[in-house]
């Protein structure tokens, strides 16, 4: 439930209002119900956050990159999600499965905690532990690394799967950053990054053409979000024809989804929202005026109030449960991006920038008291969320 004390005098008014007048409709029309659904969300578009805005300035980059900077080079405990062939390799330890990729638990939260130290050093050039980021990363980014870490998706027999989709949409999110780094070091790394970059686009056109239904889920293998990062990836690099295959599959997906049932949201391990992931999805792919028709018939109003509920995390020592934290973060970022494509006056941009802003104040204080649950992937969610406009 959206907390009253968040509400002005007249939006409480209006929320209260609104629900007395739902609880009356038993066989609404389409049309009826969208008039109410603006009514909705023009009353909460006048919530009110006590805190001011979080931002990413330079003293948070520093705090936040503490966090992958002691995970990179840890390698226990560790989840490898290894599918081992024979007792050889089933002994391996993860640092020689994935000689760049072995910490912070497991092989995605590593590449995500190198975007993430990458977005930092291109962000705040002047940063204080800058030495001590490149001090990390920089044994990862050779090509003889890139070159094994590629080699292990045809190494074994059910390799070609592994991290599907989700690893490959932040391998690709870090080849982004270190492509459009003007700086030498990040061309450097970019180049040495060749290998499995391609490795990965190339399992990725393998795989679009067969997959017939997207993953609804909101973890890992979830579809909209690892291909609204691979087509940000294709976008930057100029690669139409995964462009055109990514597209394709979104308009496929989710383009005639209406009444999306988000109030159902969230299951208890979630830190995407399946009905947010394919909107923001939506919000590259289709025409300005054809995405706000898709989203004005995609979004009811329990569904808008669900989803601008904080999640509750009981225990953040829980790895499953502290995932919540990461759905405040995903919200937080998708409800951003969609926002920058609607126009100004559209009602669902202040709600959507105002549930944003609560997610981002009242979740980012309790990643630096966290487990190493949380700690070892957490911050990179943060700083995407924090830059995502």
């Amino acid at each position: 439930m959206i907390k009253p004390g968040y509400l002005s005098g007249s939006g409480l008014f209006c929320f209260l209002l609104f629900k007395q007048l739902l609880s009356s409709i038993f066989v609404p029309q389409y049309y009826f119900m969208k008039s109410i659904l603006f009514l909705f969300v023009a009353c909460i578009g006048s919530l009110g956050i006590h805190a001011q805005e979080t931002t990413l300035n330079q003293d948070i980059a520093e705090q936040l990159a503490r966090l992958p900077l002691s995970c990179i080079p840890q390698e226990f405990p560790n989840k490898t999600s290894h599918s081992a062939d024979a007792a050889e390799d089933a002994r391996l330890l993860p640092s020689e499965l994935h000689p760049a990729f072995y910490g912070c638990f497991d092989w995605h939260s590593s590449v995500h905690g190198h975007w993430m130290l990458v977005r930092l050093l291109k962000t705040f050039p002047e940063l204080r532990n800058r030495d001590s980021i490149i001090a990390v990363l920089s044994p990862s980014f050779t090509l003889e690394k890139m070159q094994a870490e590629a080699d292990y998706f045809s190494a074994y027999s059910v390799a070609s799967t592994f991290e599907r989709t989700y690893g490959w949409a932040w391998l690709l999110q870090l080849d982004h950053e270190l492509q459009t780094w003007n700086d030498p070091l990040g061309q450097k790394w970019h180049e040495a990054m060749y290998p499995l970059t391609q490795k990965i686009v190339d399992l990725w056109k393998a795989y679009l053409p067969k997959q017939t239904y997207p993953n609804r889920t909101g973890v890992h293998p979830n579809t909209a979000f690892g291909l609204s990062f691979a087509l940000d990836w294709a976008l930057s690099i100029g690669d139409t024809s995964f462009q055109h295959m990514i597209e394709e599959k979104a308009r496929y997906f989710y383009a005639d989804n209406k009444a999306i049932p988000a109030y159902l949201e969230p299951d208890g391990s979630d830190f995407f929202s399946p009905s947010l992931q394919a909107a923001e999805l939506m919000s590259k792919v289709l025409p300005a005026q054809d995405f706000i028709s898709w989203l004005e018939a995609y979004y009811e109003p329990r569904s808008l109030e669900r989803i601008c509920q904080l999640p509750h995390v009981s225990d953040r020592s829980d790895y499953q449960i502290v995932h919540l934290d990461g759905l405040s973060f995903s919200r937080a970022w998708c409800m951003r991006h969609i926002a920058a494509k609607l126009p100004p006056d559209h009602p669902f941009v202040a709600l959507f920038q105002t549930a944003a802003r609560d997610f981002l104040n009242q979740t980012l204080p309790e990643i630096f008291n966290g487990h190493y649950g949380g700690a070892h992937w957490l911050a990179s969610f943060a700083v995407y969320a924090l830059g995502a406009e």
